[in-house]
């Protein structure tokens, strides 16, 4: 019996995080860094390779990684999610993962659990995304024969959102049982602010 490749795991940190008041990959939850958390949570949920897009605050971003080979830079992060989503894919194309669980730095209450359970899924076609009581959410899961596609249309702030929308074999896995997807926006987000 054939052993199945491991699905990729592809974290989105590149942003300035203006609402936020500076880069959340560097925010701090419980001591830890919000890229370091997210990094851990789809190595333990069994992603492999995991890389990190960077964008904004790069190198100090980077020096917290174990492994640096793990970043990824997006020259045009500051376009936006879809620059960020785009070198991410094109950095993954050389590896065999059958799909990608692409996971944003700053939902930081979603665990290992929830990216479990949607890369469980995962197929070379697969197109799929966590959703919270009906509402999708993320982490998103892509299949690898979708990964040109997307890449080519990924732009602006919307990263995949349109493409997704078009997607009539969008799987929507529920994942309320386990969290609330509840996003980090402002510093005020975080416990102890």
């Amino acid at each position: 019996m054939k052993t199945p490749r491991p699905v990729a795991g592809l974290l989105l940190a590149a942003g300035a995080g203006r609402r936020f008041g500076g880069p959340k990959a560097l925010a701090e939850l419980d001591g830890q860094p919000l890229v370091l958390r997210a990094l851990a949570l789809l190595t333990a949920a069994g992603c492999a390779p995991v890389r990190v897009v960077l964008g904004a605050a790069a190198d100090e971003a980077r020096a917290l990684l174990p492994d640096p080979a793990q970043a990824v830079f997006a020259e045009d992060w500051a376009t936006g999610m879809g620059a960020s989503l785009k070198a991410g894919l094109t950095a993954l194309a050389g590896t065999t993962a059958p799909a990608a669980l692409v996971h944003l730095v700053d939902l930081p209450w979603v665990g290992q659990d929830i990216l479990a359970r949607v890369a469980a899924h995962a197929t070379e076609d697969t197109v799929a995304r966590a959703a919270y009581d009906g509402v999708p959410g993320h982490p998103v899961l892509l299949g690898r024969r979708w990964w040109p596609e997307i890449a080519e249309t990924a732009q602006g702030d919307r990263g995949a959102r349109d493409w997704l929308a078009t997607r009539a074999d969008l799987r929507l896995v529920e994942c309320g049982d386990l969290g609330s997807g509840r996003d980090v926006d402002r510093r005020a987000d975080l416990p102890g602010r």
